[in-house]
């Protein structure tokens, strides 16, 4: 018989599996000699009481043997001759619809403006080093996306597609962690997931997929209402049944384009802020509620803070425990930083977005460009970090307290961000709807949590890169776009979803709904 048991442990209780079985033996009212087996399935911890505690399921076995536990093993069958479907964009996105398009007998031609990720790590040393800046291979741009070079977190808020326990699976199969599949925030870490990638590519390819990498896709071959193909940066055209569009938030030529050959957009609600980073140190003692901080047992905390300030809210995102500031531009002229940890979360700074949400009523200035207000506020908004910062990527940076108190920093502390820092007066520098927002939502966080507003904390510009001010339209149950017809616009390259998970579901889906349509 198998029964699932919630044991609500110390930390250092669940740093010792092998006392489980007394533990939920004594729950269960049983003699642990009557346990046959005993498997953790999830893990989470909650911080939310001054003693710290960590949830833990198990499955128990009893009057039976256990069974050996087979992790879930994946066929894809051969496409090479199937019909073709291009997908532009390596992110998840469009990794996760070419092996969904593979499962459903098409051919994935994915085409990548960026390296394979081997390649892209060489340019991304480059510009930690301040070196150059190669504008289709960073840390947007280039095999598996933003994220795998940005923190490589894998859970999703999103409930409404998809199947989230299978894409932690196909993660698994393809080389990550077992503790993805019990951690109830599963996170792989830029140190790990780049095999990852390189290992569900070779998959696509053994299975008859193309990659086209170092291709940039500069039109869209149209047939009255219907797309049958791209053209790429070379002059090639290629032609297919269908083309989904994966190409992520940063794509902004991509956005640009559709525009100019009519194809329908939309202004959308998006964020933008700043990075904020402590010392780690500091945030275990916030968050766990202890002058000692996480000890022996507990991880790097992290923290989720939102706050309504006059009427747009104000929240963290993409918060990094033991991690590091990184230079994510796309653009000689712009300033964007973003955030990553590596698998073991070992670095002693804490960072996070910190940001505000911004709705197209809110750039009046910028209405001429239509759907594309924002992309052009978000565009003048980088550049303006860009002039104020250093040489290169050396980026504008205050001390938190200087920038909720209106002032320059005449200093600057330790920073994980390796190009570097210069002192500049971003509480100035950036808008005032978003600067005066911020100021009102650190105030409101360091009362939440005392200690936030330290002196060792230090603000970085600019966090613009949260989600994409642009979206691309499209049906409701086919995911098509609303009058083009076989263009799937997918991920947040579309502007409808976050985040590795929720863009790598949103790209299976619409691989999903191909076969109605293209019938």
């Amino acid at each position: 018989m198998k029964q699932e048991v919630a044991l609500r442990l110390t930390p250092e209780q669940a740093s010792q599996e092998e006392s489980f079985k007394n533990i939920a033996a004594r729950k269960m009212k049983i003699s642990p000699g009557k346990i046959t087996g005993l498997r953790v399935i999830r893990r989470s911890i909650d911080a939310r009481q001054k003693q710290v505690m960590v949830q833990v399921h198990v499955e128990v076995w009893t009057g039976e043997p256990m069974p050996a536990h087979q992790p879930r093993s994946f066929h894809w069958p051969n496409a090479t001759n199937a019909p073709e479907v291009i997908v532009v964009g390596a992110g998840p996105g469009g990794l996760f619809a070419a092996l969904k398009l593979i499962e459903l007998g098409f051919k994935p031609i994915v085409i990548e403006r960026g390296k394979e990720v081997s390649e892209r790590k060489k340019d991304i040393a480059l510009l930690n080093r301040n070196e150059e800046l190669n504008e289709d291979s960073n840390y947007a741009f280039g095999e598996g996306g933003a994220g795998t070079f940005s923190d490589g977190k894998l859970y999703t808020r999103s409930k409404k597609r998809g199947n989230f326990r299978e894409f932690l699976e196909i993660m698994h199969f393809h080389g990550a962690a077992d503790d993805i599949l019990i951690e109830a925030h599963p996170h792989i870490g830029t140190d790990r997931l780049p095999r990852v990638i390189r290992n569900i590519r070779e998959t696509i390819i053994s299975s008859g997929g193309e990659f086209l990498f170092n291709e940039r896709v500069i039109d869209f071959i149209l047939q009255g209402d219907e797309i049958v193909g791209v053209q790429i940066a070379d002059g090639k055209k290629i032609t297919a049944k269908a083309v989904i569009l994966a190409t992520g938030h940063s794509a902004k030529d991509i956005y640009w384009l559709l525009d100019e050959k009519g194809i329908e957009l939309e202004a959308k609600t998006w964020a933008m802020g700043v990075r904020v980073e402590h010392p780690q140190e500091l945030i275990d003692q916030i968050q766990y509620h202890t002058p000692e901080g996480r000890g022996s047992y507990l991880p790097a905390a992290s923290y989720s803070f939102s706050h309504q300030v006059e009427g747009r809210g104000v929240y963290s995102f993409c918060m990094c425990p033991g991690g590091f500031i990184v230079p994510a531009m796309t653009g000689a002229d712009e300033m964007v930083v973003n955030g990553m940890s590596p698998s073991g979360r070992n670095s002693p700074f804490a960072n996070s977005g910190m940001v505000v949400e911004i709705r197209p009523e809110d750039i009046p200035g910028h209405q001429q460009y239509g759907a594309l207000a924002g992309l052009k506020h978000q565009q003048d908004v980088e550049r303006l970090c860009a002039v104020n910062g250093g040489q290169g990527v050396i980026a504008p940076a205050q001390r938190l307290v200087d920038f909720v108190g209106k002032r320059l920093s005449y200093d600057l502390p330790d920073c994980s961000y390796v190009p570097g820092t210069i002192s500049a007066p971003l509480h100035f520098i950036l808008p005032e709807h978003i600067s005066g927002r911020l100021q009102e939502g650190f105030k409101f966080f360091g009362k939440r949590a005392r200690g936030f507003l330290d002196e060792e904390a230090v603000v970085l510009g600019t966090e613009s890169r949260t989600s994409s001010p642009v979206r691309i339209p499209r049906d409701r149950e086919t995911l098509e776009h609303v009058r083009i017809k076989k263009l799937f616009p997918c991920g947040e390259g579309a502007g409808y979803a976050g985040g590795i998970a929720s863009s790598a579901l949103d790209g299976e889906q619409c691989a999903m709904l191909l076969p109605d349509l293209l019938k």
